[in-house]
C-alpha cells in the first residue's frame, strides 16, 4: 500500500495546514492517483465513485494552480445537482481561503441578482449547468478566462441529459485550459466526452471495473405487504443505528411517509424537488446535526447528498433499476466503512428485486428475506445483535471533508 503523503504529491504546507485542522492527515487512494497529475497541469480523466474521496482529488489542485490575482472566474467545476454543488464548497472553503481565493456555488432555486454579483467577484464557481447558462445569458460575467475546468460525476449530468448545455459551456471555455474529468463509468457517452473534451489526459481509474454494490454494505431485503410497509420500516427504524436515508419514489410519497411516520412517534423530514432551496437546505442541516436522524427523499433530491455518519439507507419503494440501487445503497459504506442497505417489497416485487439482486452480484435469500455480507465482513452494528431498540442521538458535527 501507498504510503506517499500530501506533501510527496505536491501539496503546499498551508494547504496541508488546512487539511490537517479538518481531521485530514493522509490522501485516499484516487487523491493519491489524481494530484500530483494534476497539480503538474496535465489534463485526467478519472473513474471514481461517490465516496471515494474525488472532491480533493480535484480540489487541492485547482487551489495550489490559482492565485488570488488571477483574474475572476478563472476556474469552474460543473456538478449535476444544487445539493453537490453546495457541498464541494463547503469542503473546499477553508483550503481556498489558505490562498485567499473566493469560491461561489451557482445554482437554481435564489436569486439571480445576489447569486451573479458573488459569482462575478469569485475566483472559482460551483455550477450546475442551467443556472449557469442563465447568468452567462444575462451577461453576468464571461468564461473566457477559465484556466482550469472540471467535470465533476459527469455520468450523472448526462443521465440528467445535460449533454447540450455542457458542450455549449465547454465550447464557451478557452481551449488552452486545463480540464479534470470525474466520473463512476467510463463507458459509451461518458467515456467519449471524456476523451473530447480533454488533451493527452492522464487516465486513472480507481475502484471496481463494474458498477456493482460496495462489498462494506450488508444488504437486507425484507418481504411484507404493502399495507404493512410503514410498520415494517418503523421496526427497523427502531434498532440500533445512526443516521439513516429513507428513499421513496414521489415527492407526495415522501411528504405522506413522513406523516405516517410521526403518527408512529418516529420524527422525520421530507427532502424532494418541489421544497424550496431554504427548505431543502435546511432539512438536510438538520439531519446532518443529527437533531433528525430520518430523512425521506427522492433520488432527484438525494443526488449528490454526502453526509457522515449515514449508517443505514432503506428503500421504502425499491429502486427501478441496479444503477439507482447503487447510487441510493451508496450514501453509506463511504470511504471504507460499514454500512446497512435495506429494501421493503411486496410480494409482487419479489421477482423485479431478486432479478436486480443477482444482476448486482448481491448473495441474497428473499425466500427467508434476508441477505448476507460477503465473507470476512464483520456486522457493522454489534450492538443490534442483542435485541436493543435504542437510537443514539449525536452531537452537531462538522462534515468530513474526505467524501466525494
Amino acid at each position: 500500500m501507498s504510503t506517499e503523503s500530501f506533501a510527496d504529491l505536491g501539496v503546499s504546507r498551508a494547504v496541508i495546514s488546512s487539511l490537517a485542522e479538518a481531521g485530514i492527515t493522509e490522501p485516499f487512494a484516487i487523491q493519491r492517483a489524481v494530484i500530483g497529475d494534476a497539480i503538474a497541469g496535465r489534463d485526467v480523466i478519472a473513474k471514481s465513485p461517490t465516496g471515494s474521496g474525488k472532491t480533493l482529488a480535484f480540489a487541492i489542485p485547482l487551489v495550489e494552480r490559482m492565485a488570488a490575482e488571477d483574474p475572476r472566474p478563472g476556474a469552474l467545476v460543473l456538478a449535476p445537482t444544487r445539493e453537490l454543488a453546495t457541498q464541494i464548497v463547503d469542503d473546499v472553503r477553508e483550503i481556498a481561503h489558505t490562498r485567499a481565493l473566493r469560491i461561489t456555488a451557482v445554482y437554481g432555486g435564489v436569486g439571480l441578482v445576489k447569486q451573479a454579483k458573488h459569482a462575478a467577484a469569485s475566483h472559482v464557481l460551483v455550477a450546475t449547468p442551467g443556472r449557469l447558462e442563465d447568468l452567462l445569458a444575462r451577461g453576468a460575467f464571461r468564461l473566457d478566462r477559465i484556466r482550469m475546468l472540471v467535470l465533476d460525476e459527469a455520468d450523472r449530468m448526462l443521465d440528467m441529459g445535460f449533454r447540450p448545455a455542457i458542450d455549449r459551456i465547454v465550447a464557451a471555455c478557452p481551449r488552452a485550459r486545463q480540464t479534470l474529468f470525474f466520473s463512476a463509468t467510463l463507458d459509451g457517452e461518458a467515456g467519449r466526452i471524456a476523451k473530447r473534451y480533454a488533451h493527452d489526459p492522464a487516465i486513472h481509474q480507481h475502484g471496481p471495473a463494474t458498477r456493482r454494490a460496495n462489498a462494506e454494505i450488508e444488504h437486507r431485503f425484507v418481504q411484507v405487504a404493502h399495507e404493512h410497509r410503514v410498520e415494517a420500516l418503523v421496526r427497523e427504524l427502531g434498532r440500533d443505528r445512526d443516521l439513516t436515508l429513507v428513499f421513496v419514489r414521489t415527492k407526495h410519497g415522501a411528504d405522506r411517509l413522513v406523516k405516517r411516520l410521526a403518527a408512529h412517534g418516529v420524527k422525520a423530514v421530507a427532502m424532494h424537488g418541489d421544497k424550496s432551496q431554504r427548505q431543502r437546505e435546511q432539512a438536510l442541516a438538520r439531519f446532518e446535526a443529527g437533531a433528525v436522524d430520518t430523512l425521506v427523499a427522492t433520488d432527484v433530491a438525494a443526488r449528490g447528498i454526502d453526509v457522515d455518519g449515514i449508517s443505514h439507507v432503506i428503500n421504502f419503494d425499491p429502486p427501478a433499476d441496479g444503477e439507482t440501487y447503487v447510487h441510493r445503497v451508496g450514501r453509506t459504506g463511504r470511504a471504507g466503512r460499514t454500512g446497512v442497505g435495506i429494501t421493503l417489497l411486496s410480494p409482487e416485487q419479489h421477482h423485479d428485486v431478486t432479478k436486480l439482486a443477482d444482476h448486482l452480484g448481491l448473495d441474497h435469500d428473499l425466500r427467508g428475506t434476508s441477505a448476507r455480507r460477503p465473507t470476512g465482513h464483520p456486522s457493522p452494528h454489534p450492538g443490534a445483535a442483542n435485541g436493543r431498540a435504542s437510537r443514539r442521538r449525536r452531537p452537531s458535527r462538522r462534515r468530513a471533508r474526505t467524501r466525494g
